[in-house]
């Protein structure tokens, strides 16, 4: 397989790294499961206390605990961690600038649905690790289970905005239009939020990874 081959598709149950680019730099990676991979796109399961890393400035701080200005004239590093929210199932539909994903509450019973809007992942596969890299466009929609919506983290998406030069997101319009599309989708009730994959369960043999595997940070593909 070669990096970012888009027809190509990886086997379920396989191991692989779903990272977030910013401008040629890792800002978050967190390791899933392959649940499927099929013309409808690609569903991951990552699980509670996966290993993960994100990006924050040498003093430790992440890019939310700070004005936009003062992070992008900030030096970076990659954190370790765990992922310590709920289990996520994570659906990167094929060629859509989103992906949903599938929040929990601590008893593991389905929440609500999250939309996170994304530039279309592109695929990378190196042999004994792979994944698939997105741009985060930063703002998102929340859909409750009876289909009522908002949007989330509008005011960080309008602040970052005004710095053209150092944002990621160069074009607005497509961005919240991608979004009206999707809660159009939601709205109606259609796939994927029509109850599909809401009671997923993985296959009691995944467990959590140990940490990430080697060749996790190679270069990004996008």
């Amino acid at each position: 397989m070669r990096p970012g081959n888009p027809v190509d598709r990886f086997a379920p149950g396989r191991l692989i790294m779903h990272r977030n680019v910013r401008r040629g730099r890792i800002g978050w990676v967190r390791p899933g499961r392959v649940v499927s991979d099929d013309e409808r796109g690609l569903l991951v399961w990552i699980a509670r206390d996966s290993p993960v890393a994100h990006e924050v400035t040498e003093a430790g701080l992440g890019m939310r605990a700070m004005p936009f200005a003062e992070w992008i004239s900030s030096t970076y590093r990659l954190a370790h961690g765990r992922w310590n929210g709920p289990p996520l199932l994570k659906f990167l539909p094929t060629g859509a600038a989103h992906s949903v994903w599938w929040f929990r509450d601590a008893q593991g019973r389905f929440l609500n649905w999250y939309v996170n809007l994304e530039e279309p992942g592109v695929r990378w596969d190196d042999g004994p690790v792979a994944g698939v890299d997105v741009v985060d466009q930063d703002l998102d929609v929340v859909v409750h289970p009876d289909l009522s919506w908002q949007w989330k983290d509008e005011d960080e998406f309008v602040e970052r905005l005004a710095f053209p030069k150092d944002y990621w997101v160069t074009d607005e319009k497509a961005v919240r239009a991608e979004g009206e599309r999707v809660i159009a989708l939601a709205e109606a009730g259609e796939f994927p939020f029509d109850g599909t994959w809401c009671d997923y369960a993985p296959p009691p043999n995944w467990g959590v990874p140990e940490g990430l595997p080697a060749g996790w940070d190679r270069p990004p593909v996008r």
